[in-house]
């Protein structure tokens, strides 16, 4: 996936820890070793882990958590608020910190897998036509958009001019 180091911009991860500490207390929740070290994994992190990611990042952060405990703090940390998931094509799921900005769209390049987040209003009107038309809540937020980021794109286009011979050509080989 899309795993850069270093912290999520704007995540000082001890401030994360205190003030995700203070909505599991205002739940009558607590602050697990799992939740702990689920959060700081993520918030050393910007960009988007798989589970199997966030489960060795975890690993190496607290060893004793089994993997059903990061998959378990995970769902609960989403409900929460506090973690987005988004899932991407072929079925993986990437999780991040949803962030001051709350949750977001994302899309997901079919070539390469890079994963860009989105503005939230991106498909508003999306959303208001498919509720009017078809009394339906559209939850965009849920899943990837695909398609092709600018350097596949490119790519692709560079590709197609080399594969294709100039029209030109071809017509000074037929005569």
């Amino acid at each position: 996936m899309d795993v850069n180091s270093g912290p999520l911009p704007g995540t000082d991860a001890e401030a994360l820890l205190a003030s995700v500490a203070s909505l599991l207390r205002a739940k009558g929740e607590r602050m697990t070793t799992p939740r702990r070290a689920v959060l700081t994994a993520l918030a050393r992190t910007s960009g988007h882990l798989t589970m199997d990611e966030v489960g060795a990042a975890v690993a190496g952060i607290a060893p004793q958590v089994h993997r059903a405990s990061v998959y378990r703090t995970l769902v609960a940390l989403s409900d929460l608020g506090v973690v987005q998931h988004v899932h991407l094509g072929h079925g993986a799921t990437a999780y991040h910190l949803t962030g001051s900005e709350g949750p977001h769209l994302h899309a997901q390049c079919r070539r390469c897998g890079r994963i860009q987040d989105l503005p939230t209003d991106l498909l508003s009107e999306v959303a208001r036509r498919m509720g009017a038309a078809h009394d339906f809540e559209l939850d965009a937020t849920h899943v990837a958009l695909s398609g092709l980021c600018a350097d596949c794109a490119t790519a692709d286009r560079s590709e197609l001019l080399e594969n294709h011979e100039h029209p030109s050509h071809i017509a000074t080989h037929l005569h």
